[in-house]
């Protein structure tokens, strides 16, 4: 599995970026516990990153059985679809999953989980 979004700490403010690092550890510490390994691709808001680039070296890394979209991606219309764009390119066989916090993304993917 791999997590696409944005690294809540190097997103431009004002705003208190804890709660929302919480809730990707406790997404990520989900995955964990389930024996499902994820990756996670985490980007910067504020210029720090090519997105593109960023996001692209993570889709070739290895073929991916789903990836799963994070919901600050898809509040800037424009970043949500180079990234949907960049996962068709690179990722063609992969799901695409969406979560609706940073804590549920384990189940989010889950709903793709090849049946062992």
């Amino acid at each position: 599995m791999l997590v696409i979004g944005f690294d809540p700490y190097r997103v431009p403010g004002p705003w208190d970026p804890q709660p929302v690092a919480d809730a990707i550890e406790v997404g990520r510490a989900r995955f964990v516990e389930q024996g499902v390994a994820a990756q996670f691709c985490l980007f910067g808001l504020d210029g720090s990153d090519d997105v593109e680039a960023v996001v692209t070296a993570a889709l070739d890394a290895r073929a991916w059985e789903c990836v799963v979209v994070g919901g600050g991606v898809r509040h800037d219309l424009e970043l949500f679809e180079r990234v949907i764009n960049l996962v068709h390119r690179h990722a063609p066989d992969a799901a695409i999953a969406f979560n609706e916090t940073a804590g549920a993304t384990f189940e989010a993917a889950a709903r793709w989980l090849a049946p062992e």
